[in-house]
C-alpha cells in the first residue's frame, strides 16, 4: 500500500521541457533511487520555458517529516553542481546541525560515485563554512540561517530547508543574492506550519491556494503540499468534504513515503502515542500559518512579545481560566493566568479544532486547579457554553460586560508594555498576536482578527484569564446549621 504520489494541493506554471529527468538520472548514478513522488516534484519544479529559463522561480514542498524530502534536495543540488553549471548553490537550514547533516549526506553520495568525486576540488569541513567545490569552480555551500547569513553571496540556486521556521530577516538576507543572477531558482522545503515562525511558508501557501481557487497558475510558483482537512465536531456523519484523522486513508493522503520508508503500522503507533494536535501537525500535515506579515504584529510588537517569553514561567495560586472560540466555531482555546514573580503568567492550556472537547477538559482542569473563577464572554461565540459549563463545574461563570472586555484588552496591553507579563512563547498565541488588530469598543478597543483565516481565540482567552484574576467573584454562601429545630 502506497501513499499518494501526487499531492492533494498542487499548482505550477506551464512548461515545455524539464531538467528534472537529468536530476533523477544523476541521483541514480550516485546511488540515490527516487520515489515516484520525488521524481514528480523534480520534473514539475524544474520545468522550463521555451527559452530555457525556469518556469518556476520559487518551488515550495510541504510534506510531513520522514517522508524523504531530503532526497529531492540532494538530487537538485547534484544537478546544479555537475550538470547545470550553477556557480553557487546555497543550502540553508534553521539550525546548523541540520545544514551540517545535509552536507555529510551529499558528500557521501558524491564520494561513492567515482565519476563525480574526481571532479571535486575540495570538501571543506571548517565549522560554519562547509562547502563542496569543483575543479570547474562550482560551489555548494551550507549555512545556518540568520539575519546576516547569505549577505554578500550571489547564488544561482537557494535551497531553504526547514522552511516552517523562515521569517523576514532570513529572506531579507538571502533573496537579494539572486537579483543579479540571469536564471535563478529558490526551493523551500519543510513540513506543516507551526504558527508565527512560518512566515514565508504562509505566504507561499496563500499564493498557491489563491491560484488554485482562481484556476490560474501563479506565474512563478510551483507548490506541492501533502496534507488533510480533518473533520470538525460540526461535520455530519456522512461528511465527504473533510478527512477522518484517525483513518489509514488520511495517512496515505498526507504521506507519499508510505510503502517506501514509512508503514501504516508505524503511523498507527504514532497516532496512539502523540496528542491529537501533534499527530495532525507532524503526520497529517495540518499546519498553523500566520496571516500576511506585511503588517503583522500591529498591536504588540514581536520583539516586545518575544522578550517576555521564559521557559521558567508558571502560574501560582490563585489562578483564573477562560474559554474563547472562533466565530466559525472551528477552533477553541482554554487559557490560564496566575501570579508569577510580581507579574502575571499567561498560558494557552489547550487549543484544538471543534468544540466538543471543551466541557470535559474544563472539568478536568477545574478538579485539578480549583481556580478562583472561569471567564467566558457572553457576547462572544463561546457564550453558548456558559449554561452547560456552569452546570458541569458547579460554579458561577464570570461574564465580562463590553466595557470590561475593553478593560481586559487594555490591561493585557499595558502589562506587556510594562514587562509585567510572562509566557512560554507558544506558537498558537504568537500566531494570534501576529494576526490581531484593534477594533473600536466604545471609547476603548478590543482584539479583532485582520483576516477571516486568522484564529485569535488563544489571545482572547489569555486576555480574559488575566482579567479574571482581579474580577469580582461572588463567593458561594456557606450553609449554617440552625441552632434550634422546631418539630
Amino acid at each position: 500500500m502506497y501513499g499518494w504520489q501526487e499531492p492533494p494541493i498542487q499548482t505550477a506554471p506551464l512548461s515545455v521541457t524539464s531538467a528534472g529527468q537529468e536530476a533523477i538520472d544523476i541521483a541514480k548514478r550516485a546511488g540515490l533511487l527516487l520515489d515516484p513522488w520525488q521524481q514528480h516534484i523534480l520534473r514539475v519544479g524544474m520545468g522550463e520555458k521555451p527559452d530555457g529559463a525556469w518556469s518556476s522561480f520559487e518551488i515550495g514542498v510541504n510534506v510531513p517529516r520522514q517522508n524523504g524530502k531530503g532526497a529531492i534536495i540532494e538530487a537538485r543540488e547534484l544537478w546544479g553542481l555537475f550538470i547545470g553549471g550553477e556557480e553557487l548553490i546555497l543550502h540553508s537550514a534553521h539550525e546548523f546541525k541540520t545544514a551540517k547533516k545535509a552536507f555529510k549526506r551529499i558528500e557521501k553520495l558524491i564520494r561513492r560515485c567515482p565519476d563525480l568525486h574526481k571532479r571535486v576540488k575540495q570538501y571543506r569541513y571548517t565549522v560554519g563554512e562547509e562547502l563542496i567545490e569543483l575543479h570547474s569552480g562550482q560551489i555548494l555551500q551550507f549555512i545556518a540561517r540568520s539575519k546576516g547569513s547569505g549577505r554578500g553571496f550571489t547564488g544561482d540556486c537557494n535551497i531553504l530547508d526547514e522552511d516552517m521556521v523562515l521569517g523576514d530577516d532570513a529572506m531579507d538576507a538571502l533573496m537579494p543574492t539572486m537579483a543579479a543572477v540571469e536564471n535563478p531558482q529558490i526551493w523551500y522545503l519543510g513540513s506543516a506550519g507551526i504558527g508565527a515562525p512560518s512566515v514565508q511558508l504562509g505566504r507561499l501557501r496563500r499564493r498557491a491556494l489563491a491560484a488554485i481557487e482562481a484556476d490560474e497558475p501563479d506565474p512563478s510558483l510551483a507548490y506541492f503540499e501533502w496534507s488533510v482537512i480533518p473533520h470538525l465536531d460540526e461535520c455530519p456523519k456522512d461528511c465527504t468534504a473533510h478527512d477522518d484523522a484517525g483513518s489509514n486513508e488520511a495517512a496515505l493522503k498526507s504521506n507519499p513515503g508510505v510503502g517506501y520508508r514509512l508503514t501504516l503500522e508505524k503511523i498507527a503507533n504514532e497516532r496512539a502515542t502523540l496528542s491529537a494536535a501533534g499527530y495532525a501537525r507532524e503526520r497529517l500535515g495540518v499546519g498553523e500559518y500566520p496571516s500576511d506579515t506585511a503588517d503583522t504584529w500591529q498591536v504588540i510588537g514581536e520583539d516586545v512579545w518575544r522578550a517576555l517569553a521564559t521557559a521558567e514561567s508558571c502560574p501560582s495560586d490563585p489562578v483564573a481560566f477562560a474559554i474563547d472560540m472562533t466565530p466559525e466555531r472551528s477552533h477553541a482555546a482554554i487559557a490560564v493566568a496566575g501570579v508569577w514573580r510580581g507579574g502575571t503568567h499567561v498560558e494557552v492550556v489547550d487549543h484544538r479544532p471543534g468544540t466538543g472537547w471543551i466541557l470535559d477538559r474544563a472539568e478536568e482542569l477545574h478538579k485539578k486547579w480549583r481556580p478562583r473563577c472561569w471567564v467566558v464572554d457572553a457576547g462572544g461565540p463561546a457564550g453558548s457554553l456558559i449554561g452547560d459549563l456552569a452546570e458541569r463545574l458547579g460554579v458561577e461563570i464570570v461574564s465580562p460586560k463590553s466595557r470590561e472586555v475593553a478593560a481586559a484588552c487594555g490591561q493585557f496591553y499595558d502589562a506587556a508594555a510594562e514587562q509585567a507579563l510572562s509566557h512560554l512563547d507558544q506558537a498558537p498565541l504568537a500566531s494570534a498576536l501576529a494576526g490581531a488588530q484593534k477594533r473600536p469598543l466604545g471609547d476603548a478597543w478590543a482584539w479583532a482578527r485582520r483576516l477571516a483565516s486568522t484564529d485569535i481565540c488563544p489571545l482572547m482567552a489569555v486576555t480574559l484569564a488575566k482579567w479574571g484574576l482581579s474580577a469580582e467573584v461572588e463567593e458561594p454562601e456557606e450553609e449554617v446549621e440552625p441552632w434550634v429545630a422546631f418539630r
